[in-house]
């Protein structure tokens, strides 16, 4: 039998196994048309753009973003909005040609993303975001960040950080993260952990018409209205609540299991 009439889920199989051996799946690319697309599910799921080198890299191997791999990314990771937005505007809406990414990293919204020249429009309705999404937010909070976070029609779990620590040179902790099945908008975890403190960040989430159904809160404590905050947080989850941390600077730290309703 040749290579050619081998069944497709045995090309699957084949494929799939070597799933994590990057020399190796761009062999495989060479073998046949057909090889490439199930080929390109791996070499191109986890995609990041740390700096606009890296975007300008990607526009010289992919010229032409109808053409690109972008459709096979899952987890994507921008560095800066500020090089992601200005590189989209010259090469033509690149951002959404990412149309099956279910996770989605912004470590920096640009300082100020309400400043002339920062433009978040483009990733408004990215995609069908769900899964993990983490965002580094800027100071101050801004109502386009807000207006990003909220155009995320499937969001299910958000990490609103501005603590650098938490943010390695892997592009943060556990990414990418496992794609999990989707689960109801706001649904997942929440953390927030900003050195400014919780507010105004958490007072926008209790005011969603929606309300928020968080089964994990993570929150860091700085400030004394945060004590408030973080009980209204936890009141606004307390029907789906399973699972509480809270990291307190003079108290440290608590976790508790709870038990669902």
């Amino acid at each position: 039998m040749s290579i050619h009439n081998l069944p497709a889920e045995l090309l699957d199989h084949v494929v799939n196994f070597l799933h994590d051996a990057e020399d190796a799946l761009r062999s495989c690319c060479l073998v046949s048309k057909s090889w490439i697309p199930r080929t390109r599910n791996h070499l191109f799921a986890n995609v990041q753009f740390k700096t606009r080198e890296d975007l300008e890299s990607w526009k010289e191997m992919f010229p032409d973003p109808l053409a690109s791999p972008a459709q096979y990314t899952k987890t994507l990771f921008v560095g800066s909005l500020h090089f992601a937005t200005g590189v989209d505007a010259e090469a033509g809406d690149w951002i959404r040609r990412f149309s099956r990414v279910v996770a989605l990293m912004v470590l920096d919204l640009g300082g100020y993303p309400d400043e002339p020249g920062v433009n978040v429009i483009p990733f408004h309705g990215f995609s069908s975001v769900a899964g993990l999404s983490y965002v580094q937010v800027p100071t101050p909070l801004s109502s386009q960040v807000f207006g990003l976070v909220l155009s995320l029609p499937l969001l299910n779990d958000l990490t609103v950080v501005t603590h650098k620590s938490l943010i390695d040179d892997n592009s943060g902790p556990g990414w990418p993260p496992t794609i999990t099945r989707p689960s109801p908008p706001m649904a997942g975890s929440l953390t927030l952990i900003r050195r400014e403190g919780l507010k105004p960040f958490a007072r926008w989430l209790l005011s969603l018409p929606d309300g928020i159904n968080f089964q994990k809160l993570t929150l860091k404590l700085l400030h004394e209205e945060d004590i408030l905050l973080a009980t209204a947080l936890v009141e606004g989850c307390s029907h789906t609540l399973e699972s509480l941390d809270v990291i307190c600077e003079y108290l440290g730290v608590f976790n508790l299991a709870l038990r669902p309703h």
